[in-house]
């Protein structure tokens, strides 16, 4: 196998969210508003894209465990251990996040985006629209 793999961010969340420990686990848990900041070199890439579109927003959960492989789901340990894959966890081997979001403002080069329950400072490695029955 090839462990050779390149991502490059598209962008950086901003959000009020500073702390791991302030993030719900999903975004329907409370999670607030957030900005997606495009690097300027991708904005071309966001034409298309308007108020009210559902997305999916893939971050690098950069401050995630690589090493951890199993978990207590939610991290109540009086459930058994998990692996990894059968679970919502942040901590994986490639910690990528997976946030399905509405869009409520687009501005220079900026998306608002609700609900968002990455913190601060989170890249993103991708955005793609959410398609309906015979969409492509």
């Amino acid at each position: 196998m090839n462990d050779d793999l390149t991502i490059h961010p598209v962008g950086i969340v901003r959000s009020g969210l500073r702390a791991l420990a302030d993030a719900p686990r999903q975004g329907d848990e409370g999670a607030p508003d957030a900005w997606i900041e495009l690097d300027p070199r991708f904005v071309p890439a966001s034409e298309g894209l308007a108020i009210g579109h559902e997305i999916l927003v893939l971050t690098w959960l950069h401050r995630a465990d690589r090493a951890l492989l199993r978990v207590h789901p939610r991290d109540d340990t009086s459930r058994p251990l998990h692996g990894v894959f059968a679970t919502r966890s942040a901590d994986r081997p490639n910690p990528i996040g997976l946030h399905r979001v509405r869009i409520v403002e687009i501005t220079n080069g900026r998306l608002r985006v609700a609900p968002l329950e990455a913190i601060d400072g989170t890249p993103v490695i991708d955005v793609k629209p959410i398609l309906g029955p015979g969409e492509r």
